[in-house]
Order: C-alpha cells, then sequence, then structure tokens
C-alpha cells in the first residue's frame, strides 16, 4: 500500500514540477489527472479493506492537481478570419455640402493672392459677400439653438452669403461607386480567467484591417464624400468591428462577480459584449450569444459600463432571467466656461422570459441620453471630428424570439424574429457642425423646430443545418422606416449596418464547415461562408440621428453632408477558423 502511494505522490509531484511550456498543453495535463484517477480508483478496489482515510487523502491530492491545472482556471481561444467583398451600388444627384465650402474657400484664396485689394473675389460676389464667407464659419460655431439658427440665418449679411454660394455650389450627379475586390483580415483572441469560485474575468482582443492599408477610414474611402455615417470612420464604440488598422485593440475586458449572498444574482463590469448580439449569432456561425449579449436590432456598440442580473429558478419559466445596464458612449469631460458637454449614456432593462436550446425569447428596452452629434474621429473626409453639442434623447423598446425545430429532415431548422420602436425626443439643440440640423429634425441650412419621432424595424430569418455534410443555408430580411434608428454601428456589414436601413435588405448566405475533428475544444472549427447583401434604400439617412430623413426619389440636389445611396449590393465569401 506504502508503495503504491508513494508512487502516485511522486506522479503528482512530478505533474505540478512541470515546467510553464509544458502545462500551456492542457490535454497532456489533463491525461496524467485520468491516469492519477483511474489508478486511485483501482486502489480502491484492491484496498477495500483497507485504511479509508488513506484513500481519501490521495484523492484530495488528484483533486488539488487538478484545480491547479492551466485548464481548469483559464481557457485561451479565439477565432481567424479572411473576407473578400465585392461590392458595387447607385447614389442619386445631390450638393455636396462639404464640398461647397472647399470650393468657396478655394477660390477666395485663390481670388485674394491674386489681387488682394480688389472689391471681389468671383463674378456676383461683393465685398459684403466676401466679408461674411470668410467670417462664416466663426459665426456658425457660436450657434447651439434650433432659435439662434433661425436667427442667425435670417440676418441680410448671412442671406447675402449664402446666396453667393451658389456660385460655388458642388452639384455631383448620380453615379455607381464600385470596389471589385476588398480584402480584410480579422484576428480575435479570447480569454477567461477565473480570478475566484465566484469571481471571473473575461477578455476579448480583436486585430482588424483592410489588406494594403493601415486607415480607419478605408472601407468608406471613396475619394469623396461618405456613405454613411457609421462608416465615416472608427470611433470608441467601433473599434475592432470596423476595418483600421493591424493593431491588437481592447474589443471587451470586464469582471464578473456571480452568486452574489448565495443567490443567483451576478454583477459585471468593464468594457461589455453588447456587440454581435442574437439572432447574428446565426449568420455568423457563432454559438448563441450568453447573459451578456443584447439584441442586435437595437444596440451594436462596445460600450464601458456594467450589468447586474438576477436568473431565478422558475419551473414554468426554464432559463429565465433579467438584467438592468447602463453603459457610456461618450465621456464629456470637466465641465468649465469653454465646455458644456454632457456624457452620452444608455440605460438597458432585459428581460428573458425563456432561454433554452430550442426556444429563446426576449423583451429589451434602451434609454440614450444625451446623444452626441458627431462621434471623436480622426483624419475623416470632415477631418477631425468631435462631440459639439447633445441633440436629446431616444428610447427603444425591442421584441423578438428565435428558435430551433430538430430533426426537420436531415437536419434542424433555426428561425428568428425581431421588432424594434424608436422614439427620438430632442432637446433645442442643433449641430453646427451638420448645417444647424437637430435629432432626427432639420436639413442642411434649413433647421426644423424640434419634434419628436417614432420609427420601427422589422427583421427575420432562418437557416437550415444540412447535419450530413454540416452544410446551413440561410435567408433574412430586414426593413426599417422612415423614422427609424437604431444604435449599432459596430454591426459587421460593409456597406452600412443592414438593420439600421430605412428601407429594405435582403440576404442569403451559405456556411460550409470543413469536416475535421476539433483539436483545442469542441467549439472549434473552420468553415467556408458565401453570401449576397442587397439594399433598396427608402429614406437617406440610414443609421444617422443627425437631420431629418428626406425620401431618395426627392433628394433633387439638395444640400447634404453625406452621399445619398438608392440601392447597394454586397457579394461576399469567408474562410473562418474558430479555436
Amino acid at each position: 500500500m506504502k508503495k503504491l502511494e508513494k508512487l502516485l505522490v511522486g506522479a503528482a509531484l512530478c505533474a505540478l514540477a512541470v515546467p510553464a511550456a509544458a502545462q500551456a498543453d492542457d490535454q497532456e495535463m489533463q491525461k496524467k489527472i485520468d491516469d492519477l484517477t483511474k489508478k486511485v480508483q483501482k486502489l480502491e478496489e484492491q484496498q477495500k479493506n483497507s485504511d479509508p482515510k488513506k484513500i481519501a487523502d490521495l484523492t484530495k491530492k488528484v483533486d488539488k492537481i487538478e484545480e491547479k491545472s492551466l485548464g481548469k482556471w483559464l481557457t485561451i481561444g479565439g477565432d481567424y478570419r479572411f473576407r473578400l467583398d465585392n461590392l458595387n451600388g447607385r447614389t442619386v444627384g445631390y450638393t455636396d455640402a462639404n464640398g461647397t465650402f472647399t470650393n468657396a474657400a478655394n477660390q477666395l484664396q485663390a481670388a485674394f493672392f491674386a489681387d488682394p485689394t480688389g472689391p471681389s473675389a468671383a463674378p456676383g460676389m461683393n465685398a459684403a459677400m466676401l466679408s461674411g464667407l470668410m467670417n462664416f464659419s466663426n459665426a456658425m460655431s457660436g450657434v447651439r439653438t434650433y432659435s439662434q439658427a433661425g436667427q442667425f440665418l435670417q440676418t441680410p449679411t448671412t442671406q447675402q452669403m449664402l446666396g453667393g454660394l451658389n456660385n460655388f455650389a458642388a452639384t455631383v450627379p448620380a453615379y455607381k461607386p464600385n470596389n471589385d475586390t476588398l480584402y480584410t483580415n480579422r484576428l480575435g483572441l479570447n480569454l477567461h480567467a477565473k480570478a475566484t469560485k465566484d469571481v471571473t474575468v473575461n477578455v476579448r482582443l480583436l486585430a482588424y484591417k483592410v489588406f494594403g492599408a493601415q486607415d480607419d477610414n478605408a472601407v468608406t474611402n471613396s475619394g469623396g464624400t461618405p456613405f454613411f455615417a457609421d462608416r465615416v470612420g472608427t470611433f470608441d464604440g467601433t473599434l475592432g468591428h470596423v476595418p483600421s488598422s493591424s493593431l491588437l485593440n481592447v474589443d471587451r475586458a470586464y469582471a464578473t462577480w456571480s452568486n452574489i449572498a448565495d443567490q443567483p444574482i451576478w454583477f459585471s463590469v468593464g468594457r461589455r459584449p453588447s456587440t454581435d448580439g442574437a439572432p447574428n449569432n446565426l449568420r455568423t456561425n457563432n454559438e448563441r450569444p450568453g447573459n451578456g449579449g443584447t439584441p442586435a436590432l437595437l444596440v451594436d456598440y462596445a460600450f464601458d459600463g456594467m450589468t447586474i442580473g438576477w436568473a431565478p429558478d422558475i419551473e414554468g419559466l426554464p432559463g429565465a432571467y433579467a438584467k438592468i445596464c447602463y453603459g457610456r458612449g461618450f465621456e464629456g469631460g470637466f465641465e468649465t466656461t469653454t465646455n458644456n458637454l454632457k456624457d452620452t449614456d444608455m440605460l438597458g432593462l432585459a428581460i428573458i422570459p425563456v432561454d433554452t436550446d430550442p426556444l429563446r425569447v426576449w423583451l429589451q428596452y434602451n434609454r440614450g441620453f444625451n446623444i452626441f452629434d458627431f462621434p471623436a474621429m480622426k483624419d475623416t473626409a470632415f477631418g477631425n471630428t468631435y462631440p459639439s453639442t447633445d441633440l436629446g434623447a431616444i428610447d427603444w423598446y425591442g421584441a423578438g424570439a428565435m428558435s430551433t425545430l430538430k430533426n426537420i429532415g436531415p437536419g434542424n431548422l433555426n428561425f428568428f424574429a425581431d421588432a424594434g420602436l424608436s422614439v427620438t425626443h430632442p432637446n433645442d439643440n442643433v449641430s453646427s457642425q451638420a448645417g444647424f440640423q437637430g435629432l432626427m429634425t432639420g436639413g442642411f441650412f434649413d433647421p426644423e423646430k424640434p419634434t419628436s419621432k417614432t420609427g420601427w424595424a422589422a427583421y427575420a430569418g432562418a437557416r437550415y443545418d444540412y447535419t450530413p455534410t454540416k452544410t446551413k443555408v440561410g435567408v433574412e430580411y430586414n426593413h426599417g422606416s422612415k423614422n427609424w434608428i437604431t444604435f449599432a454601428p459596430a454591426a459587421d456589414d460593409m456597406w452600412t449596418t443592414k438593420l439600421g436601413t430605412r428601407g429594405n435588405v435582403y440576404e442569403g448566405y451559405l456556411i460550409q464547415e470543413i469536416n475535421s475533428k476539433p483539436v483545442s475544444s469542441y467549439l472549434s472549427k473552420a468553415f467556408f461562408r458565401v453570401g449576397f447583401q442587397w439594399y433598396d434604400f427608402d429614406y437617406t439617412g440610414s443609421n444617422n440621428w443627425v437631420g431629418a430623413p428626406v425620401k431618395i426619389s426627392e433628394v433633387n440636389n439638395r444640400m447634404m453632408m453625406l452621399t445619398p445611396v438608392k440601392y447597394a449590393r454586397d457579394i461576399y465569401a469567408t474562410f473562418e477558423v474558430k479555436f
């Protein structure tokens, strides 16, 4: 007995003494633990009449080794994706606001250097117009409210200046933007660590770039005015989700304390898992999001914040839980005599009455406070942007469900339906950076009295999993109304977030998994995905809450900050590895 005990203890010490590099091979460590466990079981069978205390001591030693094994407290995984997109579309004719001011500035500068003493710099312009144009940007920056904008625009000098701007109008005719081959690389690294019995830390790092570019604006750089507000450039809420550079950014980093007071209550704080929510997991071939996710129709934004949740054990509501979430979208800084910017915050209430393998149902309410006009971005088509004012609040309401029907023919059928409502509550503020537009109100140099606007959206789809060949085929459709606005700029779409479209989006895709045995974990897999997206826009301003939407057929060369798109198409293909 003592000889066998020494053998087991020696083996245990050897396992603990394995160098750090060897401990990284968790499968080898698990094999050692399994071998020790089998020896203990064999000892129990052979020594039924021996001292049970000695057997218990040996079992404890085995348990201690297992607890210290790397796989028991740290899990490392990740994913790699190569993606090819073929993009084209069609715009409608409009007047480029930014281009108009650039034309005026260039011609004024040229005229000044040609004849600094001359009273006129261009046909149809006099000294008063010149003076108005040169001082206009400074004057605009002092306009903060709807009433101030109205008064400013009615002054004789402003009217004369606006008339003079017609000489420099940057009219852009309809054209067909096209990008035959857009290649991207994305690398994600995931770490899950158990710090104590009830405290864990989750981290996700992301690097996402375009082939041949280290540029935050590489995706939408059309050589002119961008098409959509959520793709003007990258910012805090989209870092790692819109292609930018090869830097490995912190996408998620949060700590969770579970089982608080021995109750099914948890508290979590950090950079939240508020992106890639359900039901997008079907299209991206990911596992269903856990209780940290958010409905993709309402929120796809990398927030820093916190959550408190409760998961009661209710027999009639399997898997039910509820949580209150808080996130900060923008930090306004110190209030000073020159800075009165407010913080942009989000508060959410999620109720999931059922969360099981065959059925998941969700109800969601969000409130966005002090919505900023522009996020902080660098080197965009509009230069360096920064929030200049807050425009009011937005309420969101959502309800949806997803289900799986197993053994439908030779496979399983997954399907979902989701609906959302957005209600704006604008204040009197307008953005001088956007030509005196407010929260879903006003056009460029055409301020509109702030009024609440209600929009709605619907999203539905299905995916059939053909089990014999690991082939998955899916279709999706979503529609957004004239005044629909979501908070989802981090969505995994190249043109613009499809779920924020004011119009219709149709998508079909096929996923083919490689039939190869997983090595690193049972979730490991490799697959190809090909798909097709068709955007049919009814109104301007998709994924933009600044300014009122305009019917695409009624744009008619109006002055705008973004290029209005009538329709767009994306054919994509990916090769993806989960490890």
